[in-house]
């Protein structure tokens, strides 16, 4: 396992030496999760007026980002979402809903599109909030595979990005989602202000959870947000952070997903270049991504295989 000063190398390697610490992240990611690519999919099932007070979020209450709103979707419009995602080749598709979390008829509905989503042969995967074991041990039973719910930022740096919840609670959440069983999707977003330190500080916490899925998002500030104002990543730090993850998690599927359309413009390859296996197919939560063609384009730019 790599130190925190290992992690501090990779993140302050001179841009003349980013190639070859590329290259030796493509190394990693070959030997260990195969030369193919995994693709998801999303639906955003529930949107806007959330309670919670996360600095990124367009969606939250508190902000002022012209997003859209409305309660969740009807299973069979979830269905709907599934199934073009199926076609498109994701391999997970994910129920995605705002707030800290559901109410105990969301969940009913939630399970219902799960158990609809999982006869059609198709990997389901949820990211509900801050849940209960009982819950998620009803989501297992109808065929949900994953329960996504990221980390968003290093523990040390987290009350500065939300004071609504605790960094404590998403570590029990993601706890939980495995003590029944569940696969673990979790993450976070990179260039909220922390520090390359705090960087570190949040791989090594996701190397302690071991998540079969690390989701990386990549901040793109949004206009009406408390980081409304915070200057992106530059395309070098992006690489040097994909390469810093894939060192701590070599076995591990790394997927860029939020910000990688906005930041890497027509440099999105980076992302296989870098040492990451993965990212997302279709529109985000609140932004649009790429076409299907586009990133299959990518794909096999990269020589992987979905």
């Amino acid at each position: 396992m790599p130190t925190k000063s290992d992690g501090l190398a990779i993140l302050n390697t001179p841009d003349s030496e980013l190639p070859e610490l590329m290259l030796q992240a493509r190394e990693i990611r070959d030997k260990y999760t195969g030369q193919h690519a995994q693709l998801c999919s999303i639906v955003n099932a529930k949107s806007g007026s959330c309670p919670e007070d996360c600095a990124y979020c367009a969606q939250s209450a508190r902000h002022q980002t012209g997003v859209e709103t409305y309660a969740l979707l009807p299973p069979e419009q979830i269905l709907a979402k599934a199934l073009l995602a199926k076609k498109n080749g994701a391999h997970c598709f994910g129920i995605v809903t705002s707030g800290k979390g559901l109410s105990s008829q969301d969940i009913d509905r939630v399970i219902e599109a799960v158990r609809l989503i999982a006869a059609e042969g198709v990997h389901a995967a949820a990211s509900l909030g801050i849940i209960d074991k009982e819950s998620l041990q009803k989501l297992k039973d109808a065929g949900l595979c994953r329960y996504h719910h990221n980390l968003e930022t290093a523990e040390s740096y987290f009350p500065q990005i939300c004071t609504t919840h605790t960094y404590a609670d998403r570590v029990r959440t993601a706890r939980v989602a495995k003590e029944v069983g569940l696969e673990l999707c979790c993450g976070g977003i990179i260039g909220l202000g922390e520090t390359k330190e705090q960087r570190v500080e949040l791989v090594l916490a996701l190397a302690e959870l071991a998540p079969e899925s690390v989701p990386l998002n990549f901040l793109n500030p949004i206009a009406g947000t408390r980081l409304e104002k915070l200057s992106p990543l530059s395309v070098e730090d992006i690489c040097r952070t994909i390469a810093l993850f894939r060192f701590f998690l070599p076995d591990k599927n790394i997927g860029v997903m939020g910000g990688r359309e906005q930041l890497l413009k027509d440099r999105q390859d980076l992302v296989f270049a870098a040492g990451a296996n993965g990212f997302m197919l279709g529109d985000y939560l609140t932004t649009a991504g790429n076409s299907v063609a586009k990133d299959y384009e990518l794909v096999e730019a990269a020589g992987l295989s979905v």
